[in-house]
């Protein structure tokens, strides 16, 4: 949980952190590059996730499909696309950091990770089977919840940049449809085969406790989002145009196509009101 929830932001954070500001002409120069290796990895990690036969690293594997969706956001250079990046990164540690709860809970009842040793868990566990739905219909970006609005974002933004970078993603979207629901339907649905059904006893009080905080975030941020691009947008305004005019002092072509991407009119809904 905390390798996938927390330290695969290291490296996307480092992009937005000190890659853009610090070397604005390298990314400008290779962000095509680097967004051909992003889709690669959005594509491949979707169907290496859809043949793994273990949960775990079915879920391990979908950690590296979502992070190809945060770099493709960051090397968009599109306000967008940057502000699907940043809630992405938040929406990633939510959504595969309680996968991985559940992967958890269900190890710790039967001590095998393998699909083929369950079906039929929601009639042993209703509750763990609801509180598994939600958390991935989030993974798989469902409207209504986190991962929705940070990969819609992310769409947005590449499609302004290179409309077919964002078409050749929409595979990772429908991919991980495919493979999540894949998943719960071989671990959740059909006929009880589980092992060992006795040991499959309902969610416990601790374990709600560490559930229920993930489910409360996938709704607030999925119906709320702006609490939080509200509060990065200036920053990612600021950071583009800093890369906007880095690369006009270093190149002689002229960065109209950055510029045009930051309208310096009222930044968000928002503000207006709060004026």
């Amino acid at each position: 949980m905390i390798l996938a929830a927390v330290l695969l932001k290291m490296g996307t954070y480092g992009f937005l952190r000190f890659l853009l500001p610090l070397f604005p002409q390298a990314t400008v120069q290779f962000a095509p590059v680097l967004s051909v290796l992003a889709i690669v990895g959005i594509i491949y990690g979707g169907i290496v996730s859809w043949a793994q036969r273990d949960v775990k690293r079915l879920v391990a594997m979908s950690s590296v499909s979502h992070l190809g969706f945060v770099t493709l956001g960051a090397f968009a250079l599109t306000v967008e696309g940057l502000q699907g990046s940043l809630l992405q990164m938040v929406n990633h540690g939510i959504s595969t950091g309680g996968l991985f709860l559940l992967v958890g809970i269900l190890y710790d009842r039967t001590h095998s990770r393998l699909l083929d040793d369950y079906g039929g868990v929601a009639a042993l566990m209703p509750r763990f089977a609801a509180v598994a739905l939600i958390i991935v219909l989030s993974s798989m970006a469902l409207p209504g919840t986190n991962g929705f609005i940070g990969e819609l974002l992310i769409l947005v933004g590449t499609f302004r940049r290179v409309p077919a970078y964002a078409a050749a993603a929409i595979g990772g979207v429908v991919l991980s449809a495919i493979y999540l629901l894949w998943m719960y339907q071989r671990v959740m649905q059909g006929p009880v085969r589980v092992k060992a059904p006795a040991a499959m006893v309902e969610v416990t009080r601790r374990e709600l406790v560490t559930l229920v905080p993930l489910i409360i975030l996938i709704f607030t941020i999925g119906l709320y989002p702006n609490f939080l691009l509200s509060r990065s947008e200036a920053s990612v305004r600021a950071l583009l145009r800093h890369v906007s005019v880095r690369t006009a002092v270093q190149s002689p072509m002229p960065p109209q196509k950055f510029a045009a991407r930051i309208p310096p009119g009222p930044r968000h809904p928002t503000h207006q009101s709060r004026r």
